[in-house]
């Protein structure tokens, strides 16, 4: 059984709040807020501590707000970033394969894409 749970900072410790079961408990680090989650939930419903999982997110610490949608915004804009990485490399191999195929060096490849000729023969054999 998994439940959610939210932690805010209070102080120096993390409340950890699970509306689930109208749990309570803290920790001093985030990382361990998960855990202690899971502990208070498998006391409070007496189940093996093995059989419970805990969602933590984190949506506001002070006046920092929005903090699960901005992570959102984050993970896509990484994601939309990794898919230009691709395209630009496909890109950049295929202009080195280009410049190969007038028998350009390899070092002079790297010296037009700005890259060592070690990746410039990379990107001739993608």
């Amino acid at each position: 059984m998994t439940f959610d749970a939210v932690a805010t900072r209070e102080g120096k410790w993390w409340m950890v709040s699970i509306p689930a079961i109208d749990g309570l408990t803290q920790a001093r680090r985030l990382s361990d807020a998960g855990q202690m989650a899971c502990e208070y939930v498998a006391a409070a419903l007496e189940v093996p501590l093995e059989d419970v999982g805990v969602e933590v997110t984190v949506d506001s610490v002070g006046d920092v707000d929005g903090i699960v949608s901005t992570l959102e915004q984050i993970r896509k804009e990484r994601v939309e970033a990794e898919a230009l990485e691709r395209e630009a490399t496909i890109a950049a191999s295929n202009l080195a394969k280009r410049l190969a195929l007038q028998h350009v060096p390899l070092r002079d490849i790297g010296t037009v894409l700005g890259v060592s000729h070690q990746r410039a023969h990379q990107l001739v054999n993608y």
